[in-house]
């Protein structure tokens, strides 16, 4: 198997523009590699080009696995690691901002967002995401 190919300059900059738009300010990610068991049947591990970032007490990564084929995920430590229901994507800028809202969603129900007050049946609406 070839190596998949490192993240395209184009790329790189879909995600700092994301980033932007998301915190309103220029966020530092680096170019890192990940080993990543791409076939759930096999024990073979691939190494794959992967973006990192740190904002708000998470840590985020991006994987490239190969053409138009991404994977992410959100961490707070070792034991505390999320991603977003969905293992592939094909479109770089839908991973990035679906991992974003969801870590969104996560940092509020860690803060207690959810229903703080509210009767256990009564949910607090907090409308949508904006990023």
């Amino acid at each position: 198997m070839s190596p998949i190919p490192d993240f395209t300059e184009n790329e790189q900059q879909q995600i700092g523009q994301i980033l932007f738009e998301r915190y309103q300010r220029l966020v530092p990610w680096e170019l890192a590699e990940a080993e990543l068991q791409l076939d759930p049947g096999s024990e073979q591990t691939t190494i794959c080009p992967t973006l990192y970032w740190s904002q708000r007490g998470a840590e985020f990564v991006v994987c490239k696995l190969g053409e138009s084929r991404f994977r992410c995920q959100f961490f707070y430590s070792a034991q505390e690691q999320f991603g977003t229901g969905r293992d592939l994507y094909d479109d770089l800028s839908e991973c990035v901002v679906t991992l974003l809202q969801v870590q969104a969603d996560h940092e509020r129900t860690r803060a207690g967002a959810h229903g703080v007050g509210k009767a256990a049946d009564e949910e607090e609406y907090l409308g949508p995401t904006v990023i």
